[in-house]
């Protein structure tokens, strides 16, 4: 039902086209002129950035990797396991595989063997889902659980580790017939019970029932032990109830500090537990962290943690926060995050470094993960990771030695950051001989040819990165410059094909911004213009040309040059990009809609339909059963489907709507395992036909009914569905008339069904997939292979082969 669509933009690779700075001064009716320039003096503007060293774990070999730490979690210690589900999150994250690294922190976090390992991951998968937060909310109005990686109660997790009060009261020859002691603090008393004083530490014991002086003394003077007088007070109340009531934070510091110092633990124990319940902002957890470091309070230091790491990325802006988390040494560190230091610095340096790269606290928290660091896959981590950011910032010979750090421990990938030092310091024999070494020695990867290929010229290079392209496609630099080189040499079909080829299976933001580029240089203004839309719809904060113009600005120069749509134009172009399947044409549309007066709530919920993105359909609804639809759909769409048939429901009771009809629908087929419900699924869709609502939507409908007549052996009734759905334009129902044809043995139009597809879809891979079902060995073969050129993500046509 909807495509989610990925980016790997970052700042280092927005492109160095043409000059911005033209741009702006471009006065109406002047702009073809610049472009016919831009034109004709295109190949020595479009430049494409070399591609980053990425700052992830990269192994050889993922799958045996991946392998021997299954092979670790079977015997591996249960307080261990956690690191292992990090290292793991590691090589997902290398990956690019989100679901999986979240799946990865969720178990180390339900794995945590410590307090402070479920605050680290609690607060990094919180992190993760940043924006997704009106999802716990939709759920805890639905009574299903509470908030999910909230705050924890630290201090009831920590168990007691202080040693008890003691009932034995420690007598000494002349001790017993004193009952009462009293405290002088400069001109004012405390009167305090002896005993229950002594049962407060063995300092206290010595002094009032053992053979000092003062164990004979009814009054002792107290003044130079830094106690004010309340606060001798608030001890002789703990000495006699054991709990502290009504005390202020301030004095509850103070206390802290006397217990410390005369080493009442229980009294100790009790402050840092009050101190650490009181802990609720940042500034309490400023205030109060120094302070549990310097009086070994681990509670309250866990407290003051929590409140950091759940602030995150914004405490970082704290410089106060940077210095007292950067700075700590090992023992204090130790009271701080207990053995999870390692962890520690793996969150805050990659939230540091989507921050800036660059920057001194990046290198701060890198330099502590290195120091943290106990075996051989942290360590390959930590080096790589500090290697790259002092690569960022130029400093050669420090980032050299860090990647060769990381290359003695086993990281192969940091000999990239190796030979892109040795080249920028004009070694590029050595920087080949690294790569020619890498690739001889081992199973050759992608990355190994797309980087031996900035060090080569002409043919040479052009081989690498179609070597590179063959072994991953997934690699935007390949695609990136062979069609830069295309559009230099004036070949801008083949150029334009070639930027296509990988947007159709991966829509990052970089090659939309080159093909926006390619478009403009052409003088194709609506197509340039679709991009630049395609482009602020994912990212609407996007700036192109190295960043030094925003997207936004752009879009409005170009609009000036393209023809003007009403509403009714838009909802027909919107019309014919869904129905040519058209994802890019359809984002584009939408965001142009978006500008106008109609119903924001139903332009938001289309977008959704390509990008998984509700919330903000949820935020525009124009009343309460349009809201109810949307939020059953995101608890849908984050697997919590009985609330999401809840949500139609109460929807249903308020209006009877198409898309409540939908949704209950959709849920329920996907819920219920028993064939009986398809009955009450078909009544649900039949009662959503009959409310109003637009052909996209109705299309969408019949062709879901059919599926379930389809499954319930009524092959007719599914045929009428679907030439129904055909009738209105619903390109895709192409495909379940195909099945229906291939069930009644009609292979042949099941065939010429999904041509038909295939013709009339931009987005045909899926298509030619299915058709590849339908046909004799080798159609299906060379359907395949189609298949694979138009997305090598898709996984059926290589077991097919394979087998």
């Amino acid at each position: 039902m909807r495509t989610l669509f990925h980016s790997e933009s970052c700042k280092e690779t927005h492109l160095n086209v043409l000059n911005p700075q033209s741009w702006l001064q471009v006065e109406r009716g002047k702009y073809s002129k610049l472009a016919a320039q831009a034109s004709s003096s295109i190949g020595s503007l479009i430049k494409v950035p070399e591609p980053p060293i990425a700052p992830h774990f990269k192994p050889l070999d993922y799958v045996q990797v991946l392998a021997q730490i299954h092979e670790e979690f079977e015997s591996c210690p249960p307080n261990e396991r956690s690191s292992l589900y990090l290292i793991q999150f590691q090589v997902f994250r290398g990956l690019g595989e989100v679901k999986l690294m979240r799946r990865s922190l969720r178990t180390a976090w339900l794995k945590a063997s410590s307090v402070h390992e479920k605050i680290i991951f609690g607060s990094w998968l919180k992190y993760e889902k940043k924006g997704e937060e009106f999802i716990f909310d939709l759920l805890t109005s639905c009574s299903k659980c509470a908030k999910e990686f909230g705050p924890i109660d630290v201090a009831s997790e920590l168990q007691e580790d202080c040693i008890s009060r003691s009932s034995e009261n420690a007598s000494i020859s002349g001790s017993e017939s004193i009952e009462t002691v009293v405290f002088r603090i400069g001109d004012e008393k405390v009167r305090c019970n002896r005993q229950k004083m002594a049962c407060l530490s063995a300092p206290f014991r010595a002094m009032l029932n053992g053979c000092f002086t003062e164990s004979y003394c009814q009054e002792i003077d107290f003044s130079e032990n830094n106690i004010s007088p309340m606060g001798m007070r608030a001890i002789s109340d703990f000495s006699r109830s054991g709990c502290l009531d009504e005390v202020s934070p301030e004095l509850l510091v103070e206390l802290l500090i006397f217990a410390n110092k005369f080493c009442c633990e229980n009294l100790k124990d009790a402050c840092d537990r009050k101190l650490a319940s009181l802990v609720s902002s940042r500034q309490d957890a400023v205030d109060l962290l120094e302070c549990a470091i310097e009086e070994n309070s681990p509670i309250l230091a866990a407290s003051c943690l929590q409140v950091f790491l759940h602030d995150l990325p914004d405490c970082l802006n704290d410089d106060k926060v940077v210095e007292i988390l950067g700075n700590a040494n090992g023992e204090q560190l130790s009271i701080v995050v207990g053995h999870a230091a390692f962890s520690l610095f793996c969150l805050l340096s990659e939230v540091s470094m989507s921050l800036d790269a660059r920057s001194d606290k990046t290198v701060l928290f890198l330099e502590r993960l290195v120091q943290s660091a106990k075996n051989s896959r942290q360590k390959m981590i930590a080096f790589h990771q500090l290697g790259c950011a002092r690569l960022l910032r130029k400093e050669f010979d420090e980032a050299e030695q860090l990647f060769q750090k990381a290359v003695k421990e086993g990281h192969m990938y940091s000999i990239a950051g190796l030979a892109r030092i040795s080249y920028n310091k004009s070694q590029k024999s050595v920087a080949l001989e690294k790569l020619n070494s890498l690739i001889l020695s081992s199973t050759p990867l992608g990355w190994m040819y797309q980087e031996r290929s900035l060090y080569h010229e002409g043919d040479k290079r052009w081989d690498d990165l179609e070597k590179a392209t063959e072994l991953d496609p997934t690699l935007t630099y390949p695609y990136m410059y062979r069609a830069a080189s295309l559009m230099r040499r004036q070949e801008a079909e083949a150029a334009i094909a070639e930027i296509n080829r990988i947007l159709g299976f991966k829509l990052a933001l970089e090659c939309l911004e080159l093909r926006f580029c390619f478009y403009l240089a052409l003088e194709n203004h609506e197509a340039a213009f679709c991009d630049v839309q395609a482009i602020l719809t994912l990212s609407p904060g996007y700036r192109m040309f190295e960043g030094r113009v925003a997207a936004t600005k752009l879009r409005m120069l170009v609009r000036e040059h393209v023809e003007k749509w009403t509403t009714a134009d838009c909802w027909l172009k919107l019309y014919d990009r869904w129905s040519s399947v058209d994802d890019i044409g359809s984002l584009s549309v939408i965001y142009q809609m978006l500008e106008s007066d109609a119903a924001k709530g139903v332009l938001y919920f289309r977008q959704s339909l390509l990008l998984l993105s509700l919330q903000l359909a949820r935020q525009h609804a124009s009343s309460d059963d349009e809201r109810l639809v949307y939020e059953g759909w995101i608890l849908y769409d984050t697997g919590h489907c009985e609330e999401g048939l809840c949500k139609a429901e109460e929807s249903i009771k308020l209006k009877r709507s198409f898309e409540a009809f939908f949704l209950k629908a959709y849920a329920l087929a996907d819920s219920s395992q028993d064939p009986s419900c398809s009955s009450a699924v078909i009544s649900l869709l039949e009662d959503a036909l009959k409310c109003p609502s637009d052909r996209l939507r109705k299309g969408q409908a019949l062709n879901n009914l059919g599926s379930v007549y389809v499954d319930c052996g009524k092959y007719d009734l599914a045929a009428d569905c679907y030439v129904n759905a055909l009738k209105i334009r619903h390109t895709r129902a192409h495909q379940g008339l195909a099945r229906v044809h291939f069930l009644r043995n009609d292979k042949t139009s099941a065939y010429e069904e999904m041509t038909k597809l295939i013709d009339k879809a931009q987005n045909n891979a899926s298509a030619y997939e299915k058709r590849s079902e339908y046909c004799d060995r080798d159609l299906t073969k060379a359907d395949l292979e189609m298949v694979t050129r138009l997305d090598p993500l898709r996984v059926y046509p290589y077991r097919y082969r394979a087998a």
